[in-house]
């Protein structure tokens, strides 16, 4: 068993926690938060025992040895560092940081300790990835990456009545890229890596934040399009086409289905049973790289992280994208 804290108490801690339990070995022994309020009201909920709201006594704890990090995007450098120069494992959810120099200090961290540090971006451990990544040579010469995220935010009807909540507020790093636009640039990175060249554009809300972008991205062979909104949807599915045949996943944020469609016309169903805790799969991971002394995961490698957030950073430049963050 792995003794687990976590940093932040939203729903997506929750889906966490109830995920991780699925391993079988996952303890949940300690919560901070900034509040004594939320801290108390979290930790009853799981009957957790320890609550912090102070960082520096959080991370001299004993009481944990591996930290799932859900905080404000904003924060989620400062934490994880301070986390992990204590000899703390740290999973810190996506975007790991708010650019590549927090992210820079983030893998530095970790070598330097020797713990493990690794981006919780769910959909590249998922079982119907793999299938992806095992299959991707069926299609040929590879010349064109399609994907999207845009989903109409429950958060978005608030803001235009005036309400700036956290998803809409540059001070945490938010905003469609940094929340949505990473689940299609991520799988991108991990199967094509570092692209030539960036183009990419994007709608500013008043508040500091992009509403909606798009990416194009050039390869020596091949392009990839991306496209984000938190203020309208799509309902397409992702797509990866070949000389020789398509693969077709339904979402590229979290694949349920994959199959591939030939030029004869055939049809091949790759889809893999996978549970419906799909947060389950990084926590898999992150407890077996902790369990067999593995430095980093092979799929979300720092290198990868790495690209991701580069991609990022050329992309927020280009849009007059600028955080906060960016200024320290």
């Amino acid at each position: 068993m792995i003794r687990f804290a976590v940093i932040g108490t939203n729903w997506i801690t929750e889906e966490f926690i109830h995920a991780a339990r699925e391993t079988g070995e996952f303890a949940l022994t300690a919560v901070y938060s900034r509040t004594e309020e939320k801290a108390a009201e979290f930790a009853n909920k799981f009957e957790v025992t320890h609550r912090f709201t102070d960082l520096n006594a959080f991370a001299q704890s004993d009481t944990y040895d591996a930290v799932y990090i859900a905080s404000p995007n904003s924060l989620h450098a400062e934490y994880a560092v301070h986390c992990m120069n204590h000899g703390k494992h740290v999973l810190c959810e996506k975007p790991a940081a708010s650019n590549s120099a927090e992210l820079s200090a983030m893998i530095e961290a970790a070598r330097s300790n020797k713990v493990v540090f690794m981006e919780a971006l769910k959909s590249t451990l998922m079982p119907n990835f793999k299938a992806v990544q095992e299959n991707l040579h069926k299609l040929g010469p590879i010349r064109r990456y399609f994907a999207g995220y845009c989903q109409y935010s429950s958060r978005y009807d608030a803001y235009k009545q005036g309400t700036v909540l956290n998803a809409f507020n540059p001070i945490f790093s938010n905003g469609s890229l940094m929340d949505l636009g990473v689940y299609c640039i991520y799988p991108l990175a991990v199967l094509f890596g570092t692209p030539d060249r960036v183009q990419a554009c994007g709608m500013l809300l008043e508040s500091g934040v992009d509403g909606e972008g798009s990416l194009l991205l050039s390869y020596k062979d091949m392009d990839a399009v991306i496209m984000h909104s938190k203020i309208a949807s799509s309902y397409l599915p992702a797509e990866i086409q070949g000389e020789h045949a398509t693969m077709i996943i339904d979402k590229i944020n979290q694949p349920e289905k994959v199959e591939i469609r030939y030029r004869d016309g055939s049809v091949e169903n790759l889809t893999r049973e996978q549970s419906a805790r799909t947060m389950r799969y990084e926590a898999e991971e992150f407890i077996r790289l902790i369990q067999s002394g593995a430095s980093e995961s092979e799929t979300n490698s720092h290198a990868n992280s790495s690209i991701a957030m580069a991609i990022m950073d050329e992309a927020r430049k280009q849009m007059g994208l600028v955080f906060p963050a960016d200024r320290k």
